[in-house]
Parts: structure tokens; C-alpha cells; sequence
């Protein structure tokens, strides 16, 4: 089992790169913005658990004001690594939907709701969860998911789940209120290779929109190792002069279970 986090108050990575591999080829890339945009704080944070070979749980973040929030979140989900990990061990059949309940359990824990209100700011959150030939996604603001397999960007499809610009984890919380505010869901994986990407905004909202979305993302990691595209990615947001922090977490894997196709169709 590796795991590891990280928020980017207790290390900005401002001016810096920073390339980090783990195990089943997760690859974290951070940067911290450019200080001659006026870079001088880092309010991202990353959280990631892999069962090698089995599975891989990731969290993305970004926090304003502060990155009190973001901590607090990273803080709680580790104080609950045993009850999570112990529904990513059970069979696939009964993952997912026990494992969205228990996100939305922590969330909503009273005394979870009253630390946020202790907090400076709040916090956009984004988990992904593969296991066996499928993957969970489940995102409160706006972090994104994409998902790259040649089959779907055949049709333009990369992104899992939308941006959302009023939806926070802190101080102002979509899970205030009685009903909470949130985006999941779940997608089988493609036969073949499928590249998992997570980010937080810095890499979309680049002086020069070098990268608007999926296309223009996985064109930069494709016929690269994930870490080399990874790093392209962050290099060009920094000859560019971005400001604001980048956290991003990919990864790629092979898929040997075949897909579902339409019934009036055979597989290639």
C-alpha cells in the first residue's frame, strides 16, 4: 500500500516543478505558479492511496483565502482511511455506492460541519476511484476529471464531470444546508489503454488558454510516458506565466475486460 499527501501551504512549489511517480504509474505534478505573476501562496492539496495492482483512490484540491480548508478536508479523509479502504477491498459489485454514502456520511458529520466554520475559506474538492475496468468520481467546485480512451475522443468525450463555481467544502459549504450539492458518478473503462487525469484550475485558466480541455491536454501526453507529459504540461503553463497553483494527478492503464458496445454494432 503507498500513500502519501501533501498541501501546498506547508510547501508552495512557487517558481518550482515537481514530478512524483508511485506505484501502478501515478504520477502527481505540481507547480506553484510563476512569482513574477504574482505567485506568492499555494492552496492546493493532494491525497492519494494505491493498492498496487488493485486499486487507486486520489483526491485533488483547491482552496481561497487560505488553504485551512483544504487541510482540514485531507486531515478528516485520512482520519478515515481504515473505513474507506475497507469498502475499496470489498468486490467491485459492492464499491461504489457503499463508497459514495461514506463520502457523503464524512461530510456531513456534524462535527466535521462545525471545523469548517473554524476555517478561513473554503475548498473545491475532486476524488476518483478506479477498481477492476471501472472508475467513481465524485466532485464538489471546480477541479476536473477526464477520462482519455481513443473510442471516446472519437466523439469528443473527455471530461467526467462539469466545473462547478459555487460549490465549496469550508467556511461557505454545499453541505450547509439540508440538501448537500455535489456531482458523482461512474464510467466503465474502455478496452485498451485508458489515461485517468485530474487537475485543479491553474492548468485551464493559462495566459494563452494553451490547454481549454481535454483535446488540448491529452495532444500533450500523447505518445509520452505520463510523467514526460506531465511535465509538458507544466512547463508550458510556466513559460506562460501563470499565476495560479496547478496540482495534477494521471495515470495509465491497460484494460483487458472488453466494453460494452451497442447492440447493433460489432467490436472492432
Amino acid at each position: 500500500m503507498s500513500e502519501w499527501s501533501w498541501v501546498g501551504s506547508d510547501d508552495t512549489k512557487v517558481d518550482e516543478k515537481d514530478i512524483l511517480t508511485f506505484p501502478s504509474g501515478v504520477v502527481v505534478g505540481r507547480f506553484g505558479g510563476t512569482s513574477r505573476a504574482g505567485a506568492n501562496k499555494n492552496e492546493d492539496a493532494t491525497l492519494l492511496w494505491v493498492e498496487e495492482g488493485e486499486w487507486e483512490f486520489a483526491a485533488v484540491l483547491d482552496a481561497h483565502q487560505t488553504a485551512e480548508s483544504a487541510c482540514l478536508v485531507v486531515e478528516v479523509l485520512e482520519g478515515e482511511k481504515e473505513r474507506i479502504q475497507s469498502i475499496l477491498k470489498q468486490p467491485i459489485g459492492k464499491v461504489f455506492d457503499p463508497l459514495q454514502a461514506c463520502i457523503l456520511d464524512i461530510f456531513r458529520e456534524p462535527e466535521f460541519l462545525a471545523r469548517c466554520q473554524e476555517v478561513q475559506g473554503e475548498t473545491a474538492i475532486l476524488l476518483v476511484c478506479r477498481k477492476e475496468n471501472y472508475l467513481w468520481w465524485f466532485s464538489i467546485g471546480d477541479c476536473v476529471a477526464m477520462l482519455h480512451h481513443p473510442e471516446l475522443a472519437a466523439h469528443g468525450q473527455y471530461n467526467l464531470n462539469q466545473r462547478h463555481f459555487y460549490e465549496w467544502i469550508g467556511k461557505a459549504s454545499s453541505f450547509h444546508g439540508e440538501i448537500p450539492c455535489y456531482g458523482s458518478g461512474v464510467r466503465e473503462l474502455r478496452e485498451g489503454t485508458n489515461t485517468i487525469f485530474m487537475t485543479t484550475d491553474g492548468l485551464l485558466e493559462c495566459p494563452g488558454d494553451p490547454y481549454p480541455g481535454g483535446k488540448e491536454i491529452f495532444a500533450a501526453l500523447d505518445e509520452k510516458s505520463v510523467e514526460e507529459g506531465v511535465a509538458n504540461l507544466l512547463h508550458t503553463i510556466e513559460e506562460n506565466g501563470v499565476r495560479d497553483s496547478t496540482t495534477i494527478v494521471a495515470w495509465r492503464l491497460d484494460n483487458r475486460c472488453e466494453a460494452t458496445w451497442p447492440g447493433n454494432l460489432r467490436k472492432p
